[in-house]
């Protein structure tokens, strides 16, 4: 039972199969546009969101700022003092944290670097076993 296929059938078969790619890659380009536009929506909700979050930011400052002149002096120069501290604190924690983070890519380079020489070390022996076992 050869099947055997004359040329307009042929001719139908591949047309066919064209169409089909034709239409696979026309659904997977789609999607992609569709996925793309999601992207983009999304990403303008954030850009929003970002720009209220900003003004209410800016509203709380102003507000906090009306708020203190209406404090005496005293009461003003306590929570300076006190912004002050904060500051300097935040600034310690950031100076620590950056060097615990270098520590830890030291810590890590010199762990790979032992790594290395030791495989290095394993590479010169199996070389230098070839070798022998060659001669």
């Amino acid at each position: 039972m050869d099947m055997i296929f004359t040329q307009d059938q042929l001719l139908i078969l591949i047309l066919s199969v064209i169409f089909l790619i034709l239409v696979i890659v026309i659904v997977v380009e789609w999607r992609k546009a569709t996925v793309s536009k999601n992207n983009i929506v999304l990403l303008e909700k954030k850009a929003e969101l970002k720009k209220i979050e900003l003004v209410e930011k800016d509203l709380e400052t102003k507000r906090m700022k009306d708020s203190l002149t209406e404090l005496s002096e005293e009461d003003q120069q306590k929570l300076k003092n006190i912004r002050s501290n904060t500051s300097e604190i935040m600034a310690k924690v950031g100076l620590l944290s950056t060097q615990v983070n270098e520590k830890v890519e030291q810590l890590e380079a010199k762990s790979e670097l032992l790594k290395l020489q030791k495989l290095e070390k394993e590479l010169e022996k199996k070389e230098a076993e070839l070798e022998k076992s060659l001669n």
